[in-house]
């Protein structure tokens, strides 16, 4: 491996920030005497519970809802898959889920899987910026409905949709609506109150935290059912210890998220941008409403994993689609949903900042794709 590396797959996973590791050691070693399970009835035990819910007010004071609204998971798949089965098993009278088209792998197989099993699922197309059809959404929805789960951004593309708007529509027709945060916390201001946000789910990893958690907000107006039983561990929704180093990290790495100069991140993204059009490259999904980080582009004819590799051996780390799906040899089921021509699906490179990026390692990406591009 090249000693210099240019990280540009933050949208796959983020390097943790020192003090989000110095912060997690506090509750690892023996040294800190917080090391209790939270579960416990000793005083380490209470302080591990009162830790925990300390975590729990400053995600919540994040997204705009109550404490006891977080439940902590192992990762933002995790939350997905509890938010429909748990809303499922609650509510088995209902059937139909409408998601969109564009939706992350852990919400899209999930729903397939749901087929098996008697539900009808319904996929709002998107248009060829990447937004869903509202149109098509308002014919659908309505209280018969199980729950409506579209991303608040994608994980590919970066495309924001309009969450509030949707929110709305959800809560007029009674439907429980949740949405897939994993990319958009931290980047974009989010109020579950004012957006009418039933269920939301996010992960540490996507903002500096260590791997292995996530959460999801459960509003007070949501009937669900755990998925994972044998303990009554965040509200008797999901069994099992709590891990409490990650979650005291999440929220130390949501502190330090929240002071990441964005417009310096959006300056860098359409800096960017125009390079990558300079030399014939061709943006995938709205260029104005999309995530600050993301850029998702197309060379045409070109071959996307002889790129990744070319680029991977000069150290410049990127993607060519989402890593939940990056080893999947199958179409790019986003990019299509998009109506994009097969050459340029094939030519689709996925490269997402951190704040860390800078102009000058942005040019050398740029000399090196101009390297390979046919």
């Amino acid at each position: 491996m090249p000693n210099k590396i240019i990280y540009l797959d933050n949208a796959a996973t983020t390097s943790v920030y020192p003090a989000v590791v110095k912060e997690m050691e506090k509750y690892m070693l023996s040294d800190f005497g917080e090391y209790g399970n939270p579960s416990s009835t000793h005083d380490l035990g209470e302080q591990a519970q009162k830790n925990v819910q300390k975590a729990k007010k400053i995600v919540a004071s994040e997204i705009g809802c109550k404490p006891h609204e977080i439940i902590f998971t192992s990762s933002g798949t995790e939350s997905n898959n509890l938010a429909l089965q748990g809303v499922a098993k609650a509510n088995p009278d209902k059937k139909k889920i409408i998601i969109s088209s564009i939706e992350h792998s852990s919400i899209y197989e999930l729903c397939m899987e749901m087929k098996k099993y008697g539900y009808e699922i319904f996929e709002i197309s998107v248009d060829n910026k990447g937004f869903i059809d509202f149109d098509e959404l308002q014919k659908l929805v309505d209280d018969r409905r199980l729950i409506v789960s579209i991303m608040y951004a994608n994980n590919e593309i970066g495309v924001i949709q309009n969450i509030e708007k949707i929110g709305e529509l959800c809560r007029e027709k009674e439907v429980l609506f949740h949405t897939d945060a994993v990319q958009s916390f931290c980047k974009e201001k989010i109020d579950v109150f004012t957006m009418k946000v039933d269920m939301l789910s996010a992960s540490g990893h996507k903002i500096g935290a260590s791997k292995g958690v996530g959460f999801l907000y459960v509003g007070e107006r949501v009937k669900i059912e755990p998925i994972i039983v044998g303990g009554n561990q965040e509200n008797s929704l999901r069994a099992g210890t709590q891990n409490v180093p990650a979650i005291m990290g999440f929220a130390k790495a949501i502190s330090i998220a929240e002071k990441v100069d964005k417009e310096k991140m959006i300056e860098l993204r359409d800096y960017f941008i125009s390079k990558l059009e300079n030399i014939g490259g061709k943006i995938n999904g709205s260029k104005e409403k999309r995530l600050c980080n993301n850029i998702d582009v197309s060379f045409s004819g070109a071959d996307n994993d002889s790129m990744l590799i070319k680029l991977s051996e000069n150290g410049i780390m990127c993607s060519t689609k989402s890593a939940c799906a990056s080893k999947q040899k199958k179409e790019n089921r986003i990019l299509s949903a998009l109506g994009l021509k097969k050459e340029e699906i094939g030519g689709a490179l996925r490269f997402s900042l951190n704040e860390f990026n800078t102009k000058k390692e942005i040019d050398i990406v740029v000399r090196e794709l101009e390297k390979i591009v046919p």
